[in-house]
């Protein structure tokens, strides 16, 4: 089969690498779209491995058919298309997945489509509703609100009640974040979003993707009693917290992964899968969330693809078709 290589220099390209079957539990896909996600940029420049066991191949989610079914797999059949989380393996022709990893396409979305609604689909509702215990009433803060996280995280939150605040760098990413159900827009070039949150009382839950730069104004902008949920270190991995204001606020801060859990048990992405399709996939279903698509690539300029994601003029979610 075909896949995309990482050259030691970071460069990308398409070559010919040993096939891959299914193992046991395990679904073969034949690759029709892959996501790209910002782990896959950090993986390319050598700085995020894989996990233990999983494909040195870059890339965390895809949509396709299933091509064989490894023993132990029901409930899936031949040629079904399907989406799916990845511990790694998706820019290739095929990919072999846990079974417990992969979903049936939403209804109302294309094979295409659907390659950019797993790994945003998981990490939104496992840190917002399944960590955060996000719900209706609260106010959530989403930094980076212009990004495949955040598009979708906006109309989550929004379908299962909570009030929005995004934060992002455009007049143009600001008009689509409102566009898709955020209340408070912040340019966080020209304004400062902790005194616009402190006019709402705090923020019950923010979802953060910059880490240490924003650590300290990030308590600053919680209601008391709420929780700042870390997924990303774009801003740096060390930072000063300041305790004292998490005891006057009851606050919370966690810092969670997704990629290295495990399959199974608590809090693995087997049960975070699960969750995504008894609670996300229906509101997909209805309309209320779709997915957010802002380019579309051949997989051979991958390498376009990640310049594209890391300049960050890109809104939503960037696509690879195999």
């Amino acid at each position: 089969m075909y896949a995309i290589v990482a050259a030691a220099d970071g460069q990308l390209t398409w070559e010919n690498v040993a096939d891959i079957t299914a193992a046991n539990s395990e679904i073969l896909i034949k690759v029709h779209t892959a996501g790209i996600n910002r782990a896959d940029l950090l993986q390319a420049a050598g700085k995020y491995p894989p996990p233990p066991g999983a494909s040195d191949i870059i890339g965390l989610e895809v949509s396709g058919t299933i091509a064989a079914l490894g023993d132990g797999v029901t409930g899936w059949s031949i040629g079904q298309p399907v989406c799916a989380l990845l511990a790694g393996g998706g820019y290739a022709e095929y990919v072999s997945v846990p079974a417990a990893q992969v979903l049936p396409i939403p209804d109302g979305v294309s094979l295409r489509d659907a390659a950019g609604l797993p790994e945003v689909a998981c990490t939104v509702w496992s840190n917002l509703v399944m960590t955060a215990g996000l719900s209706a009433g609260h106010l959530v803060l989403l930094h980076g609100g212009a990004s495949g996280i955040g598009t979708h995280a906006i109309q989550v939150a929004r379908a299962i009640g909570a009030r929005v605040a995004v934060t992002a760098g455009s007049a143009d990413k600001l008009d689509l974040c409102r566009d898709l159900g955020a209340e408070i827009t912040i340019n966080y070039r020209d304004e400062d979003f902790v005194e616009r949150l402190r006019a709402e009382n705090g923020a019950d839950v923010i979802l953060d993707i910059m880490g240490a730069a924003y650590l300290d104004r990030n308590v600053d902008a919680l209601a008391v009693g709420g929780r700042l949920v870390i997924i990303g270190m774009q801003g740096g991995i060390t930072a000063e917290l300041n305790i004292a204001k998490l005891l006057a606020k009851r606050a919370g801060v966690i810092a969670t992964s997704l990629r290295p859990r495990p399959v199974d048990g608590p809090g693995g992405k087997g049960e975070i899968v699960a969750a995504v399709r008894e609670n996300v996939w229906p509101l997909i279903a209805e309309g209320r969330v779709k997915p957010i698509i802002g380019a579309e690539l051949p997989i051979e300029q991958a390498q376009r693809a990640h310049e594209l994601l890391a300049s960050g003029e890109v809104s939503g979610k960037i696509l690879l078709t195999v």
